[in-house]
């Protein structure tokens, strides 16, 4: 993990590539509980049995399960010291270039694209890249756009 000193230390590194980070596993129990609470229960990503004669061979995690994972993925990357509060302010571009296996492991990488400053702290955009321990080619790529906001007394 890369820890910041300030905004301007942030600032400093555009244009570098932090990571990998650590592998996460995506397990069944994980697939099933976002099928639960996106209403998204496509068989590709619940029924193994059926899965299992399909076109990946098995289960798959949802893309919108792994472009969830981003915030957490890409916390384990760096983190800037007097940071109280972080948002997620959107996305420019996401693809999914390659699926996730049931029971493959994620790791993300990312690249500072732009630190720039708004009110009370800086706006990040970053592209982020999510690689499977399964797959030749990444499982996510996407642009995305934080805020990172100081400490107020």
């Amino acid at each position: 993990m890369r820890v910041f000193a300030s905004f301007d230390e942030l600032t400093a590194a555009v244009g570098e590539t932090l990571g990998p980070g650590p592998w996460e596993r995506i397990e069944q129990s994980r697939v099933d509980l976002f099928a639960d609470a996106t209403d998204d229960h496509q068989w590709i990503h619940v029924d193994p049995v059926r899965a299992a004669s399909g076109p990946y061979g098995g289960t798959i995690a949802h893309g919108y399960l792994t472009l969830s994972l981003l915030p957490a993925l890409a916390g384990r990357l760096y983190r800037v010291q007097g940071v109280a509060m972080g948002v997620n302010y959107g996305l420019n571009r996401v693809r999914f270039p390659a699926p996730v296996p049931v029971g493959a492991a994620v790791r993300a990488t990312a690249t500072l694209a732009e630190v720039s400053p708004v009110t009370g702290g800086v706006q990040v955009v970053a592209t982020v890249t999510v690689e499977s321990d399964s797959a030749a080619k990444p499982v996510c790529v996407a642009e995305t756009v934080s805020r990172l906001y100081l400490a107020t007394s």
